[in-house]
This record gives C-alpha cells, sequence and structure tokens, in this order.
C-alpha cells in the first residue's frame, strides 16, 4: 500500500514530466529545427542533478529551470541551444558538475553560455563596492560576446520575480529593486517590452504593495466605461478596414499599473486625471504584392478619414526603427467622447519583434541576411564595449553611465554630408561629438546646428543638421558632466578626467611623502586618514587631488592634527516636535546587531526619535512605504521605498536592505513640503492660509510664493502628522478656484 509520502512523490513526478512535455510542444509548435534529442537529454541531466533540492515555495528545484526554459522558448522565441543553456543554468552554480562538463556532454556552445550565467549568478551585485563593479562588467561582457547569456538570465529574473511572495520582505525590497533598476532597462532595450512590463509590474506590486491594488481596483472599476469608448472607437476603423480588403485584428492596449503610478508621481496628478490609460493596437498583413511599410501609412490614411489626428504625436517607427528594433507607426486620433486616443500601427513581422526583440529581430534578419546582423544592437554592444575599456572605480557611477539611455527615447540628426545619425532625445552637440569619435568629444569647443553657431550644451532637435567644431588646445572639463547625457559621452570625459586626476594625485602624493619625510613622521594609513579627516574630506584620493593642485598646503595645523588626539565624529540629525535639529548621540541610535533583522522593524513613538535616523533625502512620513538600511557602522537609516537613493541602495547593497513599517499615533509631527500651482487672483494665499492653518490646524513652517504672467507656483513647509494629513489638506485645497495642482513635493 502507498504511504502518502510515495504518493507525493508519484504526483510530483507527474508534474515534473508534464511540465516537461508543455516545453517540448511548445518547443515543436516554433519554427525552430526539431533537437528534441538534446532537450531531453538537458533535462534529464538538470532533473537529476537537482535531485532532492527544493525551492523555498515547496516544490521541486527542477520546476525552476523548466519554467525558465519555458520563457526562453514561448516568451523570447530562442532555440533548443538557449533551451538546453536555461535547463542547465543552475547546475555549475548548485552542484559538483563543472563547466567542463558540461562542455563534455553538450558542446562548447551550451558550454559557453552556461559558463557565462555561472559568472553572473546571485543576482548583479554583490556586498562590496568592488565585487559590483565586477559582477556588472561580466554581465555586460558575456551579454556582448553572446546576447543568449542575458536574454536567459531575464527569463531567469521573469520567474525569480513571479515567485517572489515566498521570499522574506527585506529580500523581496533587494530583488524588485534590482529588478527595476537594472532588469527592466536592459529588458526595454533588448525590444523585450511585453516581459519588461511584466517585470516593472511585479516589482511595483512588491515593493507597493496597497498603491498596486488601488490602481488595480480603479482600473476595474472604470473597466465598462473604457469598453464602451474602446468599441465606439474601433467600429467605424473595422468598417474601413474591411472595405479596404486588409487582413488585420485590432486589440486594446492599457495602459500597466506601474506606467499609472510613476505618471502619478511625476506629474503630481490624481488616476482620474491619466487620459492615456486606453491604446489601441492595429496588427496586419500585407495586402498581396504590397511593401508592408506604405501599408502602415494606408492604415493610417484611413484613420485620418475618420477621426481628426493630433499634429504633435505622429511617430515614424516604421521607416527608423528605435534602437531597440521597434517598428510600427504611431498616432493620437481624438474619440468622439472628446478624449485622445494612441493606436499602433503594426504588421505580423514587426509586431513580433516587437513582443519578443531582439531573438525576433534575429530570426527575419537571418531570412534576409545570411550573416545575420542587427546594426542597431551591434552598435550598442559596441558602445558597451568602449565603456568596459574606461570603467568606474565607483561601481554605482558605473551602472548608472550604462543605464543612463537605456530607455532613452531616439531622435535623428544630420552630418554636413547628409548622413544620417540616431541619437537619445535631450542629447546636446558634445554627446554628438562623442558618438562620433572619442577624439572630436575631448577637443570639442562647439558647433554649427543648421550652419548657426552654437555652444557645446545645445540640446539637439530631430532634424537638425549638426557640424561638430574642434581645437587642438581644448581639454576635458568636470563641468562637462553637467550637460553630457549619453552613456558614452560621460563614461570618455570621466575616464580623461581621472586621467588628469592621477597625474595630480601622484603629484600630491609626493609632496605628502616629502611632508611627512621632512616632519620625521611615518607615512601610515591612520597618518594620513588623520590628515584628511582634519581637513573635512571624504578619503585618501580627495586628499592627494587638494595636495596635488594646491588648494591645500600642508603645515603646523596638519603636524598637530597627527599628534594631537582628535577623534573622529559622528552626527546624526532629526527634526523633532519643536522643529530644531538636535545632534544624536550615536550610543542613541540603534544599530544593526542590537535588532532581530529578520522581523519586521515596527517604528513606534516610543523608538521613533531616539533609535533609527529619518533619511533627509526623501523624509519619509508614517504612512509611506518605508524600508531601512543599515550603512557602515550599522546604524539604520530609514528612506520611502520609492526614494532614489534607496533605487540605488537596493541594487548596490541589498544584503544590508531590512523590511519596516510605522505603528505611530499621530503624536509626532513632521516637516512636509507641499506644492501649490494655479492662476493667481486677489485672495489666493488668504484661502491657502486659512485652509491649512484654521480648517486643517496644521503649523506653517516656511512659505515661498511666486507670479510669473499670472501664473503662480507657492511652495508651503508645513509640520504633519502622516499622510492621510497631506492627502486631506491638498483634496481641501484642491477645491480652491482656479488651484490646478496641489501635491506633496519630493
Amino acid at each position: 500500500m502507498e504511504t502518502n509520502e510515495e504518493k507525493r512523490r508519484i504526483e510530483e513526478e507527474a508534474e515534473i514530466s508534464a511540465a516537461f512535455q508543455e516545453l517540448l510542444d511548445i518547443y515543436l509548435a516554433s519554427q525552430h529545427r526539431r533537437k528534441v534529442e538534446i532537450i531531453t537529454k538537458a533535462f534529464n541531466f538538470a532533473r537529476q542533478a537537482h535531485k532532492g533540492v527544493r525551492r523555498n515555495s515547496g516544490e521541486a528545484y527542477i520546476m525552476h529551470p523548466l519554467a525558465v526554459a519555458r520563457i526562453v522558448c514561448a516568451e523570447i522565441g530562442l532555440g533548443s541551444t538557449s533551451i538546453c543553456a536555461a535547463l542547465l543554468h543552475d547546475v555549475v552554480e548548485d552542484t559538483d558538475y563543472t563547466v567542463e562538463d558540461i562542455r563534455n556532454l553538450f558542446g562548447e556552445k551550451i558550454a559557453q553560455i552556461v559558463d557565462g550565467l555561472t559568472k553572473i549568478s546571485g543576482g548583479v551585485f554583490g556586498t562590496q563596492a568592488s565585487v559590483q563593479a565586477e559582477n556588472f562588467k561580466k554581465l555586460l561582457l558575456t551579454m556582448s560576446e553572446d546576447i543568449r547569456v542575458i536574454l536567459i538570465k531575464i527569463a531567469d529574473r521573469l520567474h525569480n520575480m513571479r515567485t517572489l511572495s515566498y521570499m522574506p520582505l527585506n529580500k523581496q525590497y533587494k530583488i524588485a529593486g534590482e529588478t527595476l533598476y537594472i532588469y527592466a532597462p536592459i529588458a526595454y532595450r533588448l525590444g523585450l517590452s511585453r516581459i519588461k512590463t511584466e517585470l516593472e509590474n511585479l516589482s511595483f506590486r512588491y515593493e507597493h504593495p496597497e498603491e498596486y491594488e488601488k490602481i488595480q481596483k480603479k482600473l476595474a472599476k472604470t473597466q465598462i466605461e473604457r469598453d464602451q469608448l474602446y468599441n465606439e472607437f474601433i467600429t467605424p476603423i473595422r468598417k474601413e478596414l474591411d472595405a479596404l480588403g486588409f487582413n488585420y485584428r485590432i486589440m486594446g492596449r492599457l495602459k500597466s499599473p506601474y506606467s499609472i503610478w510613476n505618471k502619478m508621481q511625476t506629474k503630481h496628478i490624481a488616476f482620474e486625471d491619466i487620459y492615456d490609460i486606453l491604446a489601441v493596437r492595429i496588427v496586419f498583413t500585407p495586402r498581396e504584392g504590397k511593401d508592408e511599410n506604405n501599408e502602415c501609412f494606408n492604415i493610417y490614411i484611413a484613420l485620418t478619414k475618420l477621426y481628426d489626428v493630433h499634429p504633435d504625436r505622429l511617430r515614424d517607427w516604421v521607416n527608423k526603427p528605435r534602437a531597440n528594433g521597434y517598428r510600427a507607426l504611431q498616432a493620437t486620433f481624438m474619440s468622439k467622447r472628446g478624449e485622445w486616443i494612441e493606436v499602433q500601427i503594426r504588421s505580423e513581422q514587426m509586431d513580433e519583434i516587437a513582443e519578443k526583440g531582439v531573438a525576433a529581430h534575429w530570426k527575419y534578419k537571418n531570412r534576409e541576411n545570411s550573416n545575420g546582423k542587427d546594426e542597431l544592437l551591434d552598435d550598442w554592444l559596441h558602445t558597451i564595449k568602449e565603456i568596459l575599456d574606461d570603467p568606474q572605480p565607483n561601481a554605482l557611477d558605473f551602472l548608472d553611465t550604462i543605464k543612463l539611455n537605456l530607455y532613452a527615447t531616439e531622435i535623428f540628426v544630420f552630418t554636413p554630408k547628409g548622413e544620417i545619425m540616431t541619437m537619445p532625445q535631450n542629447c546636446t552637440a558634445l554627446d554628438l561629438a562623442y558618438s562620433i569619435h572619442t577624439f572630436l568629444g575631448n577637443h570639442c569647443i562647439g558647433a554649427k546646428v543648421n550652419h548657426k553657431l552654437v555652444p557645446m550644451n545645445h540640446v539637439l532637435q530631430s532634424g537638425d543638421q549638426v557640424e561638430i567644431l574642434t581645437s587642438n588646445s581644448q581639454h576635458v572639463q568636470t563641468s562637462w558632466l553637467s550637460f553630457a547625457t549619453t552613456a558614452k559621452a560621460r563614461a570618455k570625459i570621466q575616464a580623461a578626467l581621472k586621467r588628469e586626476q592621477r597625474k595630480i594625485q601622484k603629484e600630491g602624493e609626493e609632496r605628502l611623502n616629502a611632508f611627512l619625510k621632512k616632519e620625521e613622521l611615518e607615512s601610515f594609513a591612520n597618518n594620513i586618514e588623520k590628515i584628511w579627516q582634519h581637513h573635512n574630506l571624504k578619503d585618501k584620493e580627495e586628499l592627494l587631488t587638494a595636495i596635488g593642485n594646491g588648494s591645500i598646503i600642508l603645515g603646523e595645523e596638519d603636524k598637530d592634527a597627527l599628534l594631537g588626539s582628535r577623534k573622529r565624529r559622528f552626527s546624526f540629525f532629526f527634526f523633532n516636535k519643536e522643529e530644531k535639529k538636535e545632534e544624536k548621540k550615536n550610543s542613541d541610535v540603534a544599530t544593526f546587531d542590537e535588532i532581530d533583522h529578520k522581523t519586521p522593524i515596527i517604528l513606534t513613538d516610543e523608538n521613533l526619535q531616539k533609535n533609527f535616523i529619518i533619511a533627509d533625502c526623501c523624509h519619509p512620513i508614517p504612512g509611506d512605504d518605508i524600508l531601512g538600511y543599515y550603512d557602515e557602522n550599522k546604524h539604520i537609516i530609514i528612506h520611502k521605498r520609492q526614494c532614489p537613493v534607496a533605487d540605488r541602495l537596493k541594487s548596490s547593497h541589498g544584503d544590508r536592505i531590512l523590511s519596516a513599517s510605522w505603528e505611530t499615533h499621530r503624536t509626532h509631527e513632521f516637516i512636509v513640503p507641499i506644492n501649490i500651482k494655479g492662476i493667481d487672483r486677489i485672495g489666493v494665499i488668504n484661502q491657502i492660509t486659512e485652509i491649512t492653518s484654521q480648517q486643517m490646524n496644521v503649523n506653517i513652517q516656511k512659505f515661498e510664493f511666486e507670479n510669473k504672467n499670472g501664473i503662480f507656483e507657492c511652495n508651503v513647509w508645513l509640520n504633519i502628522h502622516d499622510v492621510n494629513d497631506v492627502k486631506q489638506l491638498c483634496e481641501k485645497l484642491k477645491k480652491i478656484e482656479n488651484i490646478k495642482s496641489v501635491a506633496r513635493a519630493d
């Protein structure tokens, strides 16, 4: 008779076999060559290697590689080599098997991909800056050598995000933060728009669960109204396209919860004020003998006969694709209800490329071109390699440099000879100079745009004709970083500045050693540390730079600092109820070692002012989604979860992130800035202060008011208890006549 354990094992084996069969069915339904034997071999090998191992969810570990392989095949569209690599991607890291074993059993190509995946396993980032930079470089290098490595890694991350609920809260914040910070942008850059959207939504769901649920409920509540609008809008379109003989399909596209929330945050608007929640997509098969590019415009012309078109919202990504290979004709039309609706017009081929990205792009390239080159992708990967030649020592700066243009919208500019170049939107003449050649960038003095002389920080517009002007006497300046926008330009500027800085630091080191020798002092690390602390500098490098460029001249004070007993002090500040900044003693601040870091931190009225540091970059207040971060001294700092600084910390120091929540009872007050905009008139200030002070009983700390051409902007700093106070106040202020927006300022 079977025991419960045996029965459960048999059911699990059946479940694993069914999942593998489903993978094979999806693969066999694709257009790839039928290499079932090697896929089956990889599955059986991985199944045996991971035998007895379970995930946090409790399911057999082999279900994870199977899920990743399914994503690789069904959602990205890769073939047998990638499916095998996905099935084997954790074998080398988690078992005693080596890359050499994989090579002997499955061949060189699969072994190379598995090796690349193993090198970047465990997330992009470690716990130390040098490890972070090195891991990220490995990811980029493997991506530039074989793009399938990063595609499989994105599939791995997508499945981890889909099963993130089984992880502890602090791990959820770390993984979600890293996903939003780097994996979603890379997915976008590789054309995986659907996966990019899902990664963003899952990150949003785990970081801000309450906000996510609110938006989902509002989307559900307005569904009937949207459906009516959609049906009214597409009915005339169907009649017109049917009459023209098109084979097509029309579908509605809903703005994602993350995109809605992000727009609400950046624009400081309510859900009800977002007008582009609904969009329409038309996917067609070109009529016989017709060019698909021309067919896009034929459909567009048909739509202009039905609806008025927005003159500034036509986007021709058909003839000039985006850098990620995306092609479509996008236009915005006015519906009969008076609402703008965006329409995307794509052929079936364009649609597959838009959904499956670079993998589909290569498939179509291979049909038309024997070498399968994707020039747009090759150009970007070449830029990555160039930046890797001059790596940034600071891991976060290095990451930001690469990430800078992942989401950038493209514009098109022309050289003096009429050659067209694709550049990111809001780029400058200096960015263009560096994109052509590093020498041009380093010696740029300005440009001629449309035959007019402009400075190097001039922002280029699509269609500009640009001639770069140079001078051999020109040298790279630190100020250039304030207007250089592309990853390549910033990397090259920083590299040139660091080369110059190294020369200065070498001179500074020689002067420092001469000073220490003259004073008969040893050049111990603690002696040098005392000097840079004496001058309020952050590290030895900054000290050497200051000495080398002459801004610090070593003398008697430095000698006294070395011989005296100066001690380093730490100061922490927090706004208390009396609106004064009081210094916190180190002994009063809770450290990581003093708390149970496996359970969420609860901020109470008792421990709030004494035990934790409230971050002054985002000023979280009760009601905000928050997290904790412990610094090098293990002091716990509280950030808002959507704080840009916290985003970087989640990505770079994820192991230091702690889950946290509020449990306060309106006994403390926090200073919160409110931004108000509207049409100016007599008495508006009086109404603002009357609602704030008398109706809401809120104390005003600071008030700024500016009027420009009848439009005013007002910033008010208030003593607030929590987020509910902010919401109530904003709702009351919005009811004042001619006030157009009220929002909590960052």
